[in-house]
């Protein structure tokens, strides 16, 4: 959430933030009302307690005529003081359920628009002209097929839609992903995390996933239990009521760990392979880092992804992802984009969000410097979300006998095999 503070403020930057995001900007107006009477009637519970104290003390020294006076006003003070402490109650919640509507402040340096109005920041790698190479490219489920590697039908079969199985050398290439993706975060000063795929409601609610993105949550309603999308969620809420030392800011995890999600919007989109899938795997970066901070080290979270994606050998772009395509957490978000030769298009495959003190805010994380405590900023990182990247491998690395060539950051995590060979023509 944000600051009611800066609310009160600078309204007029909150509903440019709203506007930017395609949301409802009444909704500041509305929360600004019931800030304010929050506000006014927690002064007149206050003047009214005050008066009952002070007339409390009165009526001991009173004579017998005032006496009956002051209980007839202290009867009238009762039942003003309770309707007062209701009115504060209910102006309170109608602000904090509004407030948890209002998505973060969108860094004045987010390009404004829909999905499509990114800016492109950078490009890095060739892309291969393969009709140059004298052969067509596969996609990576014929790749997967010819390499024993991944098995869509029989997911569909065990699980339905959206699911799969991977076997053999995909399963390797999964393990060596994983083990190459830990053996970066650690090296760049990451504490390695395995963490829960179930959470609480308000762990969840904490990082923003209850709001627009509720509708691709699995919830257990049996347990009243999450399934997380990412462990973005674990992670934010690893310290959540705790009040940190700035001594020990940064404070960087790499979580592993199963990710789940509904895809309840993408009907018809990406149904072939492994692109869009309801259960993954990934490696994700999440950085405490002091507010000043959020974005250099939303930069070096960058650095990172870009030294992964580089690694691996892929052409990829990274992009400034616009206002109206940002979650309600994000303030703003880069996302590197790989590019899937059978597609002939830039795909997403890691992606970066400064949440500033939006998160924290919420699942009340706070720093402690000298004698001064306040809100501090978390960002995440995704540094290798699996099926996504084995998509980009097998396409981009495909050779015309449906072979297909392991980057070398890969090849100590599978053996020191070079070449992923097929075990079907």
């Amino acid at each position: 959430m944000i600051d009611l503070r800066l609310l009160r403020e600078d309204p007029d930057r909150v509903r440019a933030s709203q506007r930017a995001r395609g949301e409802d900007v009444a909704l500041v107006d509305a929360l600004l009302s019931a800030d304010e009477r929050r506000r006014s009637s927690g002064v007149r519970f206050d003047e009214l307690r005050a008066e009952q104290k002070s007339l409390g003390k009165l009526i001991p020294k009173a004579t017998a005529d005032e006496k009956a006076e002051l209980l007839k006003r202290a009867e009238q003070l009762k039942a003003d003081v309770k309707a007062a402490d209701a009115e504060r109650d209910a102006a309170d919640s109608e602000t904090q359920e509004l407030l948890l509507q209002l998505g973060n402040l969108v860094h004045p340096d987010v390009p404004v628009g829909g999905e499509e109005d990114f800016v492109t920041l950078e490009t890095h790698g060739e892309i291969r002209d393969f009709s140059a190479e004298g052969f067509e490219p596969k996609d990576h489920l014929e790749l997967g097929t010819l390499l024993g590697a991944i098995d869509t039908e029989r997911g569909a079969k065990v699980s339905g839609s959206r699911f799969y199985f991977l076997t053999g050398v995909g399963a390797l290439l999964e393990l060596a992903l994983v083990n190459a993706a830990i053996a970066q975060a650690t090296a760049a000063g990451f504490t390695p995390m395995l963490t829960p795929a179930l959470v609480r409601p308000q762990s969840m609610a904490g990082t923003g996933f209850l709001g627009q993105a509720a509708q691709d949550v699995y919830h257990l309603d049996k347990d009243d239990l999450y399934l997380v999308g990412t462990s973005e969620v674990a992670l934010a809420a690893y310290h959540m009521d705790e009040i940190i030392d700035a001594d020990r800011l940064p404070l960087r995890y790499a979580g592993f760990s199963p990710c789940f999600r509904r895809e309840a919007g993408s009907h018809g989109k990406d149904t072939r392979g492994i692109f869009r899938v309801h259960q993954f795997d990934k490696v994700e970066m999440f950085s405490y880092v002091a507010p000043e901070d959020s974005q250099a080290e939303h930069q070096r979270l960058l650095e990172w992804e870009k030294q992964w994606l580089t690694s691996l050998e892929l052409p990829f772009r990274v992009i400034d992802v616009a206002s109206a395509d940002l979650g309600s957490s994000a303030s703003r978000k880069f996302d590197c984009e790989a590019w899937i030769p059978t597609q002939g298009k830039y795909r997403e495959l890691t992606s970066t969000s400064d949440c500033t003190e939006f998160q924290s805010r919420r699942l009340s994380i706070r720093v402690r410097d000298g004698k001064q405590v306040r809100p501090l900023a978390t960002l995440n990182g995704t540094l290798c979300a699996v099926p996504r990247t084995i998509v980009a491998i097998l396409e981009n690395h495909q050779q015309a006998d449906g072979s297909v060539r392991v980057p070398e950051v890969l090849r100590p995590y599978l053996g020191g095999r070079e070449v992923l060979e097929p075990v079907t023509k």
